[in-house]
């Protein structure tokens, strides 16, 4: 009997459609995976059963009667805990936020999953204000990765990527301030979109301030398009909101990469991968070549801007730490308070420098894509490391940047940017192959995502997660 927790969201909408099962069905079906499999994977920081069974059975309801909301009726979701929800504790990773609230209120992706009819499950997993690339907090502990719950699941959306690739849901929203739903997706095997700045609505503004996408995260290309249906929309709290899309996401997605112009970049000029990783990254373009796209190995042609990206990524941290008062800045991840304290001399004109950066990288973005339709890279120079550091053992750094250079370049830019599966590593863990357009051009890179994981059947998502210890949520 098939494993309602094992299926997209588009099958389970089929399901639902055709009379096979119900979104009760499938949300107890989630919720027994949350039992079985939170405990070694610690993504779920909040799960709300009554909630998620009577949204279930309301759906349930819509179903029968052929009165559905939306694409996202009855589909079982959970939400990083970044993003506030009434009548749930939004903690965001940190001992500085008071659980006791109040929470009235839905961030804009939060309240169009209500609207569309999905079942919210709870809220999963973030470091201390989503600020690194692992998922571990002093208030929370770390999150393990489905494919081997020793190894981190990334982060800062780790929480997403291993409630999803674990089959707790078939969808999660994550974060993206710098890589936040691409570095996840690609240790875990799933997907992720960092959409084009402003088209998911942002409420209340991210600390990271113009970095801070979000975006979906899911098992498969199809489920990330539905998913951008639902979560999109103007909303005037956020005054950076683009307007409400006229077109799905969906559409064109099977048009494939015939006659597209790719450029491929396997190091960014700057970056070193592992040779596995290579190896499977190459192994990608080869396909995508074979599916009819034109493609050369080109650098797009900046250097590393990650000290421009730091003066941002610090100075914001930093205001959003002050918020809470003296003495705040000492009760944080360490890590956190050191980076904060090594930009503390930030003046305004290091800040200006460091947009001035940003603007020139934009511009050759921008030029480089009137020749390139889109650019190829790894998503991560590295597979999956001990869920308890902060890099891998031996690094040259414990500074999350100094292992994610191929996803934060494109957070200064605004870019949508979309991470695959594409292997397997020597370590058999997963790899990520990065799809990044211009900007506006979040269609194109769905549809350039979908073509490769059509070719390759998808053989290198996710097996059946077995846990390793029988948990509970």
């Amino acid at each position: 009997m098939t494993d309602l927790a094992e299926l997209t969201a588009a099958e389970l909408l089929d399901g639902y459609a055709a009379g096979s099962f119900t979104p009760v069905d499938a949300t107890e079906a989630a919720l027994r995976r949350i039992d079985e499999c939170n405990g070694d994977l610690n993504a779920f920081v909040l799960v709300d059963r009554d909630s998620a069974i009577a949204s279930a059975k309301a759906s349930a309801a819509r179903w029968q009667a052929g009165e559905t909301l939306g694409i996202g009726d009855g589909v079982p979701t959970s939400i990083k805990d970044m993003f506030i929800t009434a009548g749930w504790p939004t903690l965001r990773g940190s001992t500085l936020i008071d659980d006791a609230g109040p929470w009235e209120a839905d961030a804009p992706c939060v309240a169009r999953l209500r609207e569309t009819g999905a079942v919210l499950l709870g809220k999963v997993s973030t470091p201390e204000f989503a600020w690194k690339g692992t998922t571990d907090s002093e208030r929370f502990g770390a999150t393990g990765n489905p494919w081997d719950p020793s190894t981190t699941a990334g982060g800062s959306s780790g929480g997403s990527s291993a409630a999803v690739g674990a089959g707790m849901g078939a969808w999660s929203v994550g974060t993206d301030a710098g890589g936040s739903v691409r570095i996840p997706a690609a240790f875990t095997g799933t997907v992720a979109l960092k959409p084009t700045f402003g088209t998911v609505p942002m409420f209340p503004a991210s600390p990271f301030g113009t970095l801070a996408h979000a975006g979906p995260m899911t098992r498969t290309v199809a489920d990330a398009a539905m998913l951008m249906d639902v979560v999109t929309g103007f909303d005037s709290r956020d005054w950076a909101a683009l307007p409400t899309p006229t077109t799905s996401f969906t559409a064109g997605l099977e048009e494939g990469v015939r006659g597209l112009r790719i450029a491929f970049s396997p190091t960014l000029g700057f970056g070193e991968n592992a040779p596995d990783i290579d190896r499977s990254v190459r192994e990608a373009v080869e396909e995508l070549e074979a599916l009819g796209a034109v493609v050369e190995e080109v650098d797009p042609g900046f250097t590393d801007p990650v000290e421009a990206f730091h003066v941002l990524w610090f100075t914001g941290a930093a205001k959003v730490v002050a918020a809470y008062g003296p003495g705040a800045l000492a009760k944080v991840d360490p890590d956190l308070r050191a980076g904060i304290e090594r930009y503390a001399d930030a003046s305004a004109q290091d800040y200006l420098d460091a947009t001035a950066v940003r603007m020139e990288l934009g511009v050759l973005m921008g030029a480089f894509h009137e020749k390139y339709d889109l650019l190829v890279t790894p998503t991560m120079p590295i597979t999956a490391f001990d869920r308890t550091r902060q890099a891998p053992e031996g690094w040259k750094s414990d500074l999350w940047t100094s292992w994610t250079p191929y996803t934060y370049p494109f957070n200064m830019t605004q870019q949508p940017a979309a991470s695959v599966p594409c292997g397997v590593a020597d370590n058999g863990l997963p790899v990520g192959l990065q799809f990044v357009g211009a900007r506006t051009q979040d269609r194109l890179v769905l549809r350039a995502a979908r073509a490769y994981e059509k070719a390759t059947g998808e053989k290198f998502s996710r097996p059946v997660f077995e846990p390793v210890v029988q948990g509970t949520a």
